[in-house]
C-alpha cells in the first residue's frame, strides 16, 4: 500500500509540536510492517534543510488564485530517515525560518495545491492520502470538489485531528485561490459564516481520526465550535492512541542524556541524570525533582504555574524546574519565581531537545496540568525514562495514565485549578517518601509499552477497511 502523509510538520526536519512527532515516526513504522509509507511537506528555511543535500524531481507552476508560482518537489540526498520524505518548495511563500505565522493561508493553500498538483504527474499515485490538522484540511475537499482534481477523487483521504482549537478559518476573500469547483457544494467549506478548513476536511474525508479514544469523545462536547458536526459525522470517526518513537526515546540507548540506563538500573541511572541537572540549574540533588516541559499557554494550564510552585516552594522539600515558553506574563512570572526560590527553583525560557531529554531522565516527576491534551507525548516519554506522571484526567492523558490510589502508577487530579495541581503535587511528595514503592513503581513504567507498533497497525487496519 503506497502512503502520503502531508503534514506541515515532521520531527526531525520541523518541529513545533506533537504533530511533528507523530508524523516522523508513523511511517517509520507502517514501513516496518511492509507498507511504503512517505512524507508530503513544505521546504523551510531552517537547520534541516540548510544541512542537507536535496535533488529536484518536479517542477512546475501553481496558480493561488489569479497569482503564479512556481515551485519545486525535493528529495533529501542524505536524511538518513527511515521514510521517503517529499519536500514542496514554493520558494516566494514557504521557504521561510518559520513554520507558522500570519501569512498561513496563502501558504498552506499553496503547499495543498502543489502537492496535489504533483501527485496528478505520478504514474503510480498513492492508495491513501492521510493529511493531519488544518494545515491540509482542504485536501479532503479538493480531491472530492474541484473539477482539476477529479481523477483523485477515488483515492480515500483520511484526516487526523491532532488539536482541533486551531481550525485555519479564512474569510471567503480567499475562495477564488480554490481550484474551481460547483458553488453548490460550497456549503462544504464553510462553518459559522467562514471557510473553516478543518470542519471541510471533517466533511469531506472518508475518516477521521483523533490522537486518542477519550480525545475523540471530549470533542463531541468541546471542539472549539465544532461539536454537532462532530457528533454528527461520528459513524466515520475514531480515535487511535499515538505513540511514540521507542528508538528516539530509549535510556539505553539515548545520545543526548548524561548516562544511560534500563528498568535494571534505572535508580543509578536517574540519579546521574539528576545529578547534572541539579548541578547546571543549581539545586539540591536529595530533594525529589519536579519536572514541567511544554508550551507555556493556556491550553497547557501554565498561568497557574507561577502561583503552583510559589506554593509548593513555601516547604522547600523539592526541586522544581520548568523548560518551556509562550505567553510572555507567564514567561515573566515564571523567571521572577527565581528570585526567591533561587536554591530550590530554577526555569530555562525556550527550548532544548537535549534538554528535555535529559530532564525526562532526571526527574522524579513530570507535571501535566492540562486543560485540552488530544494525546499527549510526554507523558510517554516520562514513562519510558522512569519518572512519575502527574496529570489532569484529559484527552490522552486520561487514557495512558492510571492513579496509584487505583492500582495504578500515576498521579491525576480532575481540575486545572491551582488547589487541585497542588495537592496532586502533595501526593507526589508524598509518595516519593515511601523509596521502596517508589524504585519498583519506576521499574514498573519503563516496562509500558507505548510504541507506534500497535498504533501503526490500527492505521493500517483502518486504510485496509476503506480501500
Amino acid at each position: 500500500m503506497k502512503i502520503f502523509h502531508l503534514s506541515a510538520e515532521c520531527y526531525p526536519i520541523a518541529k513545533i509540536g506533537g504533530l511533528a512527532d507523530v508524523v516522523g515516526a508513523l511511517p517509520k513504522y507502517q514501513n516496518e510492517v511492509g507498507e511504503a509509507s512517505a512524507v508530503i511537506m513544505p521546504f523551510y528555511n531552517n537547520e534541516f534543510t540548510k544541512n542537507h543535500e536535496f535533488e529536484t524531481i518536479f517542477n512546475s507552476e501553481l496558480y493561488l488564485g489569479n497569482a503564479v508560482y512556481p515551485y519545486r518537489v525535493l528529495k533529501a540526498l542524505d536524511s538518513n530517515l527511515d521514510f521517503e520524505v517529499f519536500f514542496i518548495d514554493v520558494e516566494e511563500l514557504l521557504y521561510k525560518t518559520y513554520v507558522y505565522s500570519n501569512d498561513d493561508i496563502d501558504r498552506f493553500l499553496a503547499f495543498q495545491i502543489a502537492a496535489l498538483d504533483w501527485i496528478l504527474t505520478l504514474e503510480h499515485q498513492p492508495d491513501i492520502l492521510h493529511c493531519h490538522d488544518h494545515h491540509t484540511g482542504l485536501i479532503p475537499f479538493m480531491t472530492q470538489e474541484s473539477y482539476k482534481y477529479e481523477s483523485l477523487n477515488k483515492i480515500p483521504v483520511i484526516t487526523t485531528i491532532h488539536n482541533a482549537q486551531y481550525q485555519g478559518w479564512m474569510s471567503y476573500k480567499h475562495l477564488y485561490k480554490i481550484p474551481q469547483f460547483s458553488m453548490e457544494n460550497i456549503g462544504l467549506l464553510d462553518w459559522d459564516k467562514m471557510i473553516n478548513p478543518l470542519a471541510a476536511a471533517i466533511k469531506c474525508a472518508w475518516r477521521v481520526t483523533t490522537v486518542s479514544p477519550s480525545y475523540m469523545e471530549e470533542l463531541k462536547h468541546n471542539a472549539n465550535g465544532l461539536e454537532h458536526l462532530l457528533a454528527h459525522e461520528s459513524a466515520k470517526t475514531e480515535g487511535i492512541l499515538n505513540g511514540i518513537d521507542t528508538d528516539v526515546w530509549n535510556p539505553e540507548t539515548d545520545d543526548f542524556i548524561i548516562k544511560n540506563y534500563s528498568k535494571t538500573s534505572v535508580k543509578s541511572g536517574k540519579k546521574e541524570n539528576k545529578k547534572w541537572l541539579c548541578k547546571t540549574f543549581n539545586l539540591d540533588e536529595n530533594k525529589p525533582l519536579i519536572a514541567f516541559i511544554g508550551r507555556l499557554v493556556g491550553e497547557k494550564g501554565a498561568e497557574l504555574l507561577p502561583e503552583v510552585f510559589h506554593n509548593i516552594m513555601q516547604n522547600k522539600e523539592a526541586n522544581i524546574l520548568l523548560l518551556g515558553s509562550g505567553l510572555k506574563e507567564t514567561e515573566a512570572q515564571l523567571s521572577h519565581l527565581k528570585t526567591l526560590h533561587h536554591e530550590n527553583y530554577n526555569v530555562f525560557i525556550g527550548y532544548d531537545e537535549k534538554l528535555s531529554h535529559i530532564i525526562y531522565a532526571g526527574a522524579d516527576f513530570l507535571l501535566m496540568p492540562s486543560r485540552v491534551e488530544p494525546c499527549g507525548l510526554n507523558q510517554m516519554y516520562c514513562l519510558r525514562y522512569g519518572t512519575v506522571p502527574v496529570v489532569r484526567s484529559i484527552g490522552g492523558l486520561k487514557d495512558t495514565v492510571v492513579d496509584i490510589d487505583n492500582h495504578g502508577f500515576g498521579i491525576c487530579h480532575n481540575e486545572v485549578a491551582v488547589h487541585d495541581i497542588v495537592f496532586a503535587i502533595n501526593r507526589a511528595l508524598e509518595f516519593y517518601k515511601d523509596q521502596t514503592k517508589f524504585n519498583a513503581n519506576r521499574k514498573h513504567i519503563m516496562s509500558i509499552d507505548h510504541s507506534w507498533k500497535a498504533s501503526a497497525n490500527a492505521y493500517i487496519n483502518l486504510y485496509n477497511s476503506i480501500n
